[in-house]
């Protein structure tokens, strides 16, 4: 028998390995979009719903803080956004798009296409797993742009994905907001992300702060 410390100890070890072997590829793909003179674009999707999300705030001695909401409202914003990196010079921008409903293939394609309208020459997009981001709409979108390539993170690995910490600036700054109606919080997600989106500080901690190498100079 082994002592369960141990026996915790090998699958951690083993998941350790696993992440760095997929960071070290995923360092050797943006030397190949450097090859190439390609974009970089590090791409997920979220969602903001209605109702609000309740964290940890400050109130005097005594007094426990309220929020109200209308209660039994699933109204949401889903967004998918993508943080680029220049070949050459490394700058860093911030895309996204808005929709109201639940984001699937047709919409994953239509970002994809407004990332083609806005850069010139090869774009590699990075993607997690999902199954929004395989099948026939973008089978056809690829064949029809042979510069859009696409390569995907490995299953249950979000903190390589920099893109993640968007979401995560994002819903810190709209946490405790109480929006009346779902444009209210539309207005309020467009100005959060646009924060992100102007702050080169921002976007550059996006990536240092995730566990990809840091190949910012």
């Amino acid at each position: 028998m082994e002592p369960s410390e141990a026996r915790n100890a090998r699958p951690r070890a083993r998941r350790a390995s696993h992440r760095t072997l997929e960071a070290e590829r995923l360092a050797a793909r943006k030397k190949n979009a450097a090859r190439l003179g390609a974009h970089l674009v590090f791409a997920d999707e979220s969602g903001f719903l209605l109702a609000p999300l309740v964290v940890r705030s400050w109130a005097p001695q005594g007094a426990t803080p309220f929020q109200y909401h209308r209660q039994g409202r699933r109204d949401k914003i889903s967004v998918i956004s993508g943080i680029s990196v220049s070949s050459r010079r490394q700058r860093l921008g911030l895309y996204y798009l808005l929709f109201f409903d639940n984001i699937g293939q047709e919409e994953v394609c239509l970002f994809l296409r407004e990332l083609l309208r806005h850069f010139r020459g090869p774009v590699i997009v990075l993607l997690d797993n999902s199954s929004t981001h395989h099948g026939a709409p973008l089978a056809r979108l690829l064949r029809r742009h042979p510069r859009l390539h696409i390569e995907h993170f490995p299953a249950y690995a979000p903190e390589l994905n920099p893109d993640e910490g968007v979401w995560s600036l994002a819903k810190r700054d709209l946490a405790n907001g109480c929006p009346l109606d779902v444009d209210e919080l539309m207005n309020s997600v467009i100005r959060s992300i646009n924060e992100i989106r102007t702050s080169p500080e921002k976007l550059r901690g996006c990536i240092l702060e995730s566990d990809l190498p840091h190949f910012l100079s």
